[in-house]
């Protein structure tokens, strides 16, 4: 009788997983999502989201990098990782390793998908914007690269290399993208 409960179990569970999506795979119906409007920081809720948290492993186990973190402590100056939904990918702008593994990240983010929409992956995702290397790409402007300078940089000389982000790539989310309310996290989390 045991044999037969073990060859039922098996049964059932094959039949399961069947039902469900394949790992990381976006649903074949699911509509890919609009480009997303820029929605600052309103509140100080320093925890990681699921979302952002699956960006950043599937960032670093896909490209290499190391991890930089998520959530910080609340300051004065508000910022999508005082709620949880930004990702900085340690990466360096002075190893040509490194500049290789973002724009291979880039590229990912940024190409056309076989249905023709630009973008595809950064738009499923929720991404708002990157920034790295006195660059910023951002899903309000389509992701068309523009310089960027920190507020509190009066010129990039007297900026640091963090706050220019020559040694670390910033990636911000959307409210639904941290929370893995899009496309792209069927079946990741």
């Amino acid at each position: 009788m045991s044999v037969v409960r073990a060859l039922l179990a098996v049964a059932l569970l094959a039949t399961a997983l069947t039902l469900l999506p394949a790992s990381g795979a976006v649903a074949d119906d699911a509509p890919i999502e609009d480009y997303a409007p820029y929605e600052p920081p309103t509140r100080c809720s320093p925890h990681d989201r699921v979302g952002t948290r699956a960006l950043a492993r599937w960032t670093v186990r896909r490209f290499g990098g190391a991890f930089g973190g998520i959530s910080r402590a609340c300051g004065t100056s508000p910022s999508e990782h005082d709620e949880g939904r930004a990702f900085d990918w340690s990466v360096d702008v002075r190893r040509p390793a490194d500049r290789r593994r973002v724009r291979r990240l880039l590229a990912a983010l940024l190409a056309t998908d076989a249905a023709g929409n630009p973008a595809a992956l950064a738009r499923r995702m929720g991404v708002m914007y990157v920034i790295w290397d006195d660059t910023t790409w951002s899903s309000w402007r389509r992701f068309a690269p523009a310089p960027y300078l920190n507020a509190a940089c009066p010129s990039k000389r007297e900026c640091s290399r963090t706050l220019r982000h020559r040694d670390h790539v910033h990636i911000s989310l959307t409210r639904e993208g941290a929370r893995g309310r899009l496309s792209w996290y069927t079946g990741r989390l």
